[in-house]
C-alpha cells in the first residue's frame, strides 16, 4: 500500500517537540559537528531488504502466518517500498531465483523506480529441488560426484546472473549448503576442488563490474561437515577466483562465540570482504532482528568496520554490500525488518562516534582500561536522536514502527492480500 507524505507529516509533527529537545540535549553531549557528521553519513547508508524476508517466516516443526505476505515479485518490491518511505534507509531490494523472477523486466525496473528502490546482489538457490528439477541436489550441488548436476547448478547461478544483469544488479551471492552428515561420506578434499572448479566456471560469467560474494556456513542442513564452513575456506576461494570476488558475511552462520568482528578485520585488511547479511541470534542460525540479543557485539564490528574502511579510503555507503538476512516466525515481518534497520545504523552510528585516534594511542600504550572506556562510552551513547533526525531530513517518519502501527498497516494488507496470503519462496 502506498503511503502519502502527508500522513508522515501528520505524524512528524506530532513528535518534533519530542524528538527537538532530545536532539538539542544530546548537541550538548557530543558537539554540533560531530553530531551533524553522522547525520550526513547516516542519510546516506542504505540497508538492502531481502525480498524472503518479507514474508512470516517459520521453523522446522511449523509456520504461523500472520496475514497479508506478498504474493508476488510486485507486492514484495511495493513492501520494500513502504519501508523505504518509513525511514529513508532500505533503499534496494536483494532478490532471489528462482523464487523472483520477473515476468516482465521493464515493469519491474518502472514499479522500483517509483518507490525509489536499487537491486541489490541476486541468490542462487542450489539449496532446495526446484518443481520440474531434472536433477536433485541432496547429496551437494556445486560439490556433486555427478557432473551432469554440478553443471545444472552452474547453469543455475549464470541464468541468476543474467536476472540481475537485466534488473541493474552488480553482484551475486552464492550460499551454499553442499557438505555431509555423516564420516566417510565425502572426500573434502576432491569437494573443495570441484566446487572450486565450478565456482570458477561462475565467475568467468560475471560481467566486467559485477562481484561475487562466497557466502559461509558453520554447519546445517549438513552437520558433520561444510564445504564452505568458515570465513577460512571462503577465502581461500574468494582468493583463487580473482579480484571480483570476496567473502559473504552472514553473523548467524558462526560457531557459538566466535569473534566476528576479529574476522571482519582481516578480511578488510586483505580486502576480501564483500558485504554482510545482518541478523542476530542466541544458539545458532536463529535469524532474529538485528541488535535484539547482542548490541555491543554489532557495535564492535561496526567500529571495526569504520575503522577498517577509512584506513583503506573506502566509501561507508558503497564499497561494502549492506543486507538484513532474517526470519520472522513470531513477529511481523515489516516491524521486524523496521527495528533491524534501525539497529543496524544505531551501531553504525556509535562507531562513528569512537575517537579512532585515540583508541589507537591507548592501543599503543596497553592501556586496557581507557581503550575499553572509550568503546563503552560510545556503546552507551543514546544516538537514537540522530538516527531520527536523519529521517525527518530525509522526508521519513520519526518513529517508523509508531506510525506503521497508527495507520494499521498490517490490518489493511490483510484486508487487500488475504490472512492466507503465502509469500513466494516460503
Amino acid at each position: 500500500m502506498p503511503l502519502e507524505p502527508y500522513q508522515i507529516a501528520a505524524h512528524n509533527q506530532q513528535g518534533e517537540a519530542t524528538h527537538r529537545r532530545r536532539y538539542e540535549f544530546l548537541l550538548e553531549e557530543i558537539g554540533e559537528s560531530a553530531a551533524e557528521a553522522i547525520v550526513t553519513k547516516l542519510g546516506t547508508f542504505q540497508i538492502a531488504i531481502p525480498s524472503w524476508a518479507l514474508g512470516t517466516g517459520g521453523t522446522r516443526f511449523g509456520r504461523f502466518p500472520g496475514g497479508g505476505d506478498p504474493r508476488s515479485l510486485e507486492e514484495k518490491i511495493e513492501d520494500v517500498g513502504l519501508l523505504h518511505a518509513l525511514n529513508r534507509g532500505s533503499g534496494a531490494i536483494s532478490l532471489h531465483i528462482p523464487w523472483d523472477i520477473p515476468k516482465d523486466v521493464d515493469a519491474i525496473m518502472r514499479l522500483a523506480a517509483r518507490h525509489g528502490l536499487a537491486f541489490d546482489a541476486v541468490n542462487s538457490n542450489t539449496f532446495q529441488d526446484q518443481t520440474g528439477q531434472a536433477l536433485s541436489y541432496k547429496f551437494g550441488s556445486l560439490q556433486h560426484t555427478n557432473a551432469a548436476v554440478r553443471r545444472q547448478a552452474i547453469e543455475h547461478n549464470i541464468d541468476v546472473i543474467r536476472h540481475g544483469e537485466a534488473l541493474g544488479s552488480k553482484s551475486i551471492t552464492v550460499w551454499l549448503s553442499d557438505g555431509s552428515c555423516f564420516p566417510g561420506q565425502l572426500n573434502f578434499r576432491k569437494a573443495f576442488q570441484r566446487t572450486l572448479e565450478s565456482l570458477q566456471e561462475i565467475y568467468a560469467a560475471l560481467p566486467p563490474d559485477w562481484k561475487m560474494f562466497v557466502e559461509y556456513k558453520a554447519y546445517e542442513p549438513n552437520f558433520y561437515s561444510t564445504t564452505v564452513g568458515d570465513w577460512g575456506s571462503s577465502y581461500l576461494y574468494a582468493s583463487k577466483l580473482g579480484s571480483k570476488a570476496y567473502t559473504l558475511v552472514d553473523l548467524g552462520h558462526h560457531l557459538p562465540n566466535a569473534n566476528i568482528e576479529q574476522i571482519v578485520s582481516l578480511l578488510l585488511m586483505e580486502g576480501k570482504l564483500g558485504g554482510f547479511h545482518f541478523n542476530d541470534s542466541k544458539y545458532g542460525d536463529d535469524d532474529l532482528t538485528a541488535g535484539s540479543i547482542k548490541p555491543y557485539q554489532l557495535f564492535l564490528i561496526f567500529n571495526e568496520l569504520v575503522e577498517g574502511m577509512d584506513a583503506r579510503g573506502m566509501n561507508h555507503a558503497t564499497d561494502l554490500g549492506w543486507m538484513i538476512d532474517a526470519s520472522h516466525n513470531v513477529k511481523d515481518p515489516l516491524e521486524d525488518l523496521l527495528q533491524s534497520v534501525e539497529a543496524i545504523k544505531l551501531a553504525y552510528a556509535q562507531a562513528l562516534l569512537v575517537d579512532h585516534v585515540a583508541l589507537e594511542n591507548l592501543r599503543e600504550q596497553n592501556d586496557v582500561s581507557a581503550a575499553q572506556e572509550l568503546l563503552q562510552n560510545a556503546f552507551r551513547t543514546d544516538l537514537r536522536p540522530l538516527l531520527a533526525e536523519a529521517r525527518l531530513r530525509a522526508g521519513a517518519a520519526l518513529n517508523p514502527v509508531g506510525l506503521f502501527r497508527e495507520l494499521n498497516i498490517r490490518q489493511k494488507l490483510i484486508e487487500t492480500r488475504g490472512l492466507k496470503a503465502v509469500a513466494t519462496g516460503l
